[in-house]
């Protein structure tokens, strides 16, 4: 597929002040630059964060009230329910949430839905269970921001609810703050209206989409919040629970979220990585035994490939209860046992995952599909088709939403381009939609299976009127131009500064023009491998399935900087992104 080359430069003169000032390569310094870090200052707090650079729990609003309710239930010795998600982020941050109450010495209780039983969020189901365990207080972890059916339920029988959550909240049409909706008829009395947003009646509810926060706490992710309740917690008692002792499980959860690694999510990420590395919890060390981990260093990018995949293959074929006990459990064997059981798990999602993905493919090429793909099928597992959608819409470049139909009801999800905002866009056909919740970029639906049709025509029209041409062509965004000599071990060693990479700070891509190529040749999979040569400098490089076609003589070329292990040696190699000949 064509992409856009876009490449960020900036003024030679202030490259240069910033990599003195800074002490460090002007590369790096436009990387930076380029990342939003404009003063020496930043860029020092960026590539050294550390634990005291956690923000005060206390600056999200809700938490106080959270804090206060959860104080008086353990005076009067109150039972808790934590209410989580079946996904990596609403399993860690149940963890978190149960770990840290239990700590404070409080009887805590949780509760995970069932996606095909429950399906997603806080409903009904669990205030039944709750009454059923005795519980007069449900804490919500990932989930429960427009669950207002729920929240009055709960009220209606004397349980009250604290609900942490960071999905999108419902925009509201009223602009009265306090002001209770009593003319709307569905679910009037349970609608509270608060500043710009429609929100369940609850005690606390603590979402950083409902203020302009802006700074570190905009982005938690689920396990983000629980981990500042955690915080916030240890203000009761400091000698009953460390916070911090529980950053390997944000760690997890926030890199599953794929919430931007900036800020306090840069913070939890870089410290609970190395929590993770030295296999202090009894449940996580578990895993990388199985995923076959041990001993390798355990980056970002590794984490989100073998341990996240495996806590989440519960949730989307099986039950995730058990995913919390071990997350919690401290017994070896118990351990080993239930890490085993996620990863045949997994191994059955991939199956799945490949055989629905094909048979998507299938149904598209007799189909004509422009700015927008939906599909629907019997059958399809409802686990697997969130990954469907996120490989449909990365293949083809446009919003993407995968429907598993049953008894009339078509339940999906949706993954969408940077360019489309899917919870705007639903909304503004809602009127087809049973129900529907989640992110800009990702969300899930459920509407009758007779409005398919009516949806995939009304998406296309919002898609379309509020996209460019453009918009559906990628973009290559060029961190740096360089020249073959500043790729050096000296700049992997400074890149090296920038982990851990993910969503919003994304491995840099190196730029570098009129390269010689030397020896090109197809090697395993349609590999094409080459060295390049610029002056006196060559490199190897290396670009995976990018045999076809057969590179010009003199190309310029978008790459990362590696270091590439073989035999026991390690060598410096472009891995290439994408190549075009040289003007």
């Amino acid at each position: 597929m064509e992409k856009r080359w876009l490449v960020s430069r900036t003024n030679p003169e202030y490259i240069r002040y910033i990599s003195k000032a800074a002490s460090i390569s002007p590369a790096l310094s436009q990387i930076l630059i380029n990342r939003g870090l404009k003063t020496p200052q930043e860029i020092n707090d960026f590539l050294k964060p550390g634990i005291s650079g956690l923000s005060d729990p206390f600056e999200l609003p809700g938490v106080q009230d959270a804090i206060e309710r959860i104080k008086h239930a353990l005076d009067i010795n109150e039972r808790i329910l934590v209410h989580g998600d079946y996904d990596a982020d609403g399993l860690t941050a149940t963890a978190i949430m149960v770990h840290a109450l239990r700590m404070h010495g409080l009887d805590v209780h949780y509760f995970i839905p069932n996606r095909i039983a429950h399906g997603y969020g806080f409903n009904p189901a669990a205030v039944k269970i709750a009454k059923e365990l005795g519980a007069t207080l449900i804490i919500t972890v990932d989930c429960g921001i427009t669950s207002f059916e729920a929240a009055a339920y709960a009220k209606a029988e004397g349980i009250d609810v604290i609900i942490t959550d960071h999905h999108e909240p419902i925009k509201s049409r009223i602009q009265d703050m306090g002001y209770r909706m009593q003319d709307k008829k569905e679910h009037a009395s349970c609608i509270v209206h608060h500043a710009s947003f429609e929100l369940p009646d609850a005690v606390a509810v603590i979402n950083p989409k409902l203020s302009a926060l802006g700074g570190q706490l905009s982005n938690l992710s689920g396990a983000g919040i629980a981990f500042k309740i955690a915080q916030a917690l240890s203000a009761l008692d400091a000698t009953r629970c460390t916070p911090c002792d529980l950053l390997d499980l944000a760690a997890i959860g926030t890199m599953a979220d794929v919430v931007p690694l900036t800020g306090e999510n840069r913070i939890i990420v870089r410290e609970g990585l190395k929590f993770i590395h030295e296999g202090r919890r009894c449940g996580i060390k578990a895993l990388k035994n199985t995923a076959g981990l041990n001993g390798r260093q355990i980056r970002s990018e590794l984490l989100s490939f073998t341990i996240i995949p495996r806590i989440n293959a519960a949730g989307r074929l099986a039950d995730s209860q058990d995913v919390v006990r071990l997350l919690l459990s401290d017994k070896e064997e118990e351990a080993l046992e239930l890490s085993s059981w996620l990863d045949r798990l997994n191994s059955e999602r991939q199956k799945l995952d490949e055989e629905v993905y094909q048979e998507a493919l299938s149904m598209l090429a007799a189909k004509e599909h422009d700015s927008v793909i939906v599909l629907s099928r019997e059958g399809w597992h409802q686990g697997v088709v969130g990954i469907v959608a996120s490989r449909l819409a990365e293949k083809f470049y446009c919003p993407a939403f995968i429907f598993s139909e049953e008894n009339g009801i078509a339940k999906g999800s949706a993954r969408s381009i940077p360019s489309f905002d899917l919870c705007k866009g639903l909304s503004e056909c809602k009127e087809l939609l049973l129900s529907f919740g989640g992110h800009k970029q990702a969300a899930g639906i459920k509407l009758r299976a007779e409005n398919i049709s009516g949806f995939e025509k009304a998406m296309q029209g919002i898609i379309k009127s509020s996209l460019s041409k453009d918009d559906f062509m990628p973009c290559l965004d060029i961190d740096a131009d360089i020249t073959l000599a500043e790729a050096n071990h000296n700049l992997v060693k400074e890149l090296s500064m920038l982990e851990p990479l993910g969503c919003g700070n994304e491995k840099p891509f190196l730029g570098s023009k009129g390269l010689e190529v030397i020896n090109p040749r197809i090697v395993g999979n349609n590999h094409l491998k080459m060295r390049l040569k610029q002056g006196p400098q060559t490199i190897d490089a290396i670009g995976f399935d990018m045999g076809e076609p057969r590179p010009p003589d003199t190309i310029d070329a978008v790459f990362t900087l590696d270091i590439n292990e073989y035999n026991g040696n390690s060598y410096l190699q472009l891995n290439l992104k994408a190549f075009r000949p040289s003007k």
